[in-house]
């Protein structure tokens, strides 16, 4: 397995050619796949950090996906997919369908996750591909096998896989037990049973193989079943804690590769016989962008670590951290975007490749669920949550061990997972308790912020308070609740990221508290000149990639 040193030296010794970005512009332009960077990412080991059970590291997965990402989005989607098409088998499949799979992925053979339909989108209670039992399902199947029909559309590595895990109806009446999840082997398919679809063009990621099949009366065996016949929705449902989490390993690699942008075009480009870089507005931007990158980095960093530590509030922490980090995200790059001015728009140099990356990104706010169907998830909790808020309680061991990056992590338990958090959200819960223990020991900047911060939070505990779900649907009032949660989560990280890790309080971004009160003072929606100037001028002399949180604390 690879680790975070060797993949950057790797990137950078391949700058010149398969990373090189003119190469993948050019690629895009010519909406072709990136090969010759997949085949490098495969044979440097990426893969097997996909496989999660029985010991793997969530969150080292996330460190290298973004690693990627911050060179090529493109690259990281194709390569990363791999990962969302296997999950379904860590959360459900049997020891031996796990171990199978783990030495496939290891060896780099792509995977997709056949979810959604032409007809139906995220409405997968309508999809219409079917498996049917067969007793004798002949060549490719065996006794007790499937057969497969249907068509599965705007599918991620379609064409390119050699597997793919497959959602079905198994029941014809549908419902939530009526759906099925099988790991096909196209390799094990009779000639004509399997026909890829063509490739859809995209307005951003051209390069990726966007595209989806058809199976018609196609035999798998037995034990391509993944989980309980009917429990394919369950499934999915649990395997989007883990996908939506990844997820934000794309965004901040944008948000690297958006900050390195900016910071080299203002850093050489002089107005009027004077650095760009030194005009005060351009560095208020700049601070407040930088803020903004590393609140999102501290969201993610303590979710993905919840996944070994903290799996029962999963369902919580995934919608909450998939809404709030990929829109972040992308206002981060049109704030940028607007510095860089008419270069943001180019295609060709000296734009340096942000028009693409821009769009790139849009993309990932879409995937695994949009940002409004994941508050509709988390408000669908809200009532537990806020029963859980009001007594205070919370995994305090799991939380801690979450916060501390020195920490190992236990292995990821699947049996932990819940469609719905019995604990609540702990990082929330615990945020009046956390943001004492700032006031108490933090830096005396914050005090202020803090002062705000409780105030917010106390609003936040009458509007939950007074939140009652309405039945066949949401209120458009609620989903103002659902932001506001999620900017409480993204303090409680902020500050317990700042307590639990010593290194995270030294060096120019720590001393005196410098990235924990511009986090702070982009949630609370400040305007801080001199913080966000600080800020700015560490971001100007730090050479890319270190201006991170996750690399400084361990």
């Amino acid at each position: 397995m690879t680790t975070m040193a060797d993949l950057e030296t790797l990137l950078a010794a391949h700058e010149d050619d398969a990373f090189l970005p003119g190469t993948l512009a050019r690629l895009d332009e010519r909406e072709e796949f990136p090969d010759e960077a997949v085949r490098l990412l495969d044979d440097a080991g990426l893969p097997a950090h996909y496989v999660l059970p029985p010991d793997g590291d969530f969150s080292e997965t996330v460190r290298l996906l973004r690693t990627v990402a911050r060179r090529d989005l493109t690259v990281a989607i194709a390569h990363g997919k791999t990962f969302l098409g296997s999950a379904p088998v860590w959360v459900a499949g049997t020891p031996d369908q796990a171990a199978r799979l783990a030495e496939r992925v290891r060896a780099g053979e792509p995977v997709c996750w056949g979810l959604t339909e032409r007809d139906h989108g995220a409405d997968l209670l309508a999809s219409e591909f079917t498996a049917v039992a067969d007793t004798d399902a002949g060549e490719g199947g065996g006794a007790g096998g499937w057969r497969l029909t249907g068509e599965k559309w705007l599918i991620n590595n379609a064409t390119r896989s050699t597997l793919a895990c497959v959602l079905a109806r198994t029941d014809p009446a549908g419902g939530g037990r009526g759906f099925s999840l099988f790991l096909v082997d196209k390799q094990r398919l009779p000639q004509g049973s399997w026909r890829n679809l063509p490739k859809v063009r995209t307005h951003g990621i051209r390069g990726a193989d966007i595209s989806g099949f058809t199976l018609a009366d196609a035999p798998i065996p037995a034990d391509a079943l993944v989980g309980e016949e009917g429990g394919g929705i369950l499934v999915v449902l649990k395997t989007l804690q883990l996908t939506r989490t990844a997820c934000t390993a794309l965004s901040l690699g944008a948000a690297d590769h958006a900050l390195r942008l900016a910071r080299d075009f203002v850093s050489g480009r002089e107005l009027y016989g004077r650095r760009l870089a030194d005009v005060p507005h351009v560095r208020r931007i700049l601070g407040r962008a930088a803020a903004a990158a590393l609140t999102a980095e501290a969201v993610s960093v303590l979710s993905a670590r919840s996944v070994h530590t903290l799996p029962g509030e999963l369902s919580a922490i995934s919608a909450l951290t998939k809404a709030y980090v990929p829109p972040l995200t992308q206002q981060t790059l049109t704030s940028l975007g607007e510095l860089l001015g008419v270069r943001g728009f180019l295609t060709s140099p000296p734009g340096g490749g942000f028009a693409k990356l821009e769009r790139d990104h849009r993309i990932c706010a879409i995937f695994d669920g949009s940002t409004v169907v994941n508050r509709a998830a988390l408000l669908n909790q809200m009532p537990r949550l806020a029963r859980q808020l009001s007594r205070r309680r919370a995994d305090t061991e799991g939380l801690r061990a979450a916060a501390d990056l020195s920490a190992p992590l236990p292995p990821f338990d699947r049996d932990r997972l819940t469609m719905l958090s019995v604990t609540g959200c702990s990082a929330v819960q615990v945020l009046p308790e956390t943001a004492e223990r700032i006031r108490a020991h933090g830096p005396p900047q914050a005090g202020p912020l803090i002062d705000r911060l409780i105030a917010e939070f106390a609003r936040l505990e009458t509007e939950l308070a007074d939140f009652v779900p309405v039945a066949g649907g949401l209120p458009s009032t609620a989903f103002g609740i659902a932001e506001a949660y999620e900017r409480a989560y993204a303090a409680a990280a902020c500050l317990l990221l700042w307590l639990e890790n010593p290194p995270l309080r030294t060096g120019r971004l720590g001393t005196d508290g410098l990235w924990l009160r511009a986090c702070l003072t982009a949630l609370l929606g400040a305007d801080d000149t001199e913080v966000f100037d600080a800020l700015a001028d560490v971001l100007l002399g730090t050479p890319a990639p270190e201006f991170t949180l996750w690399g400084g604390a361990v």
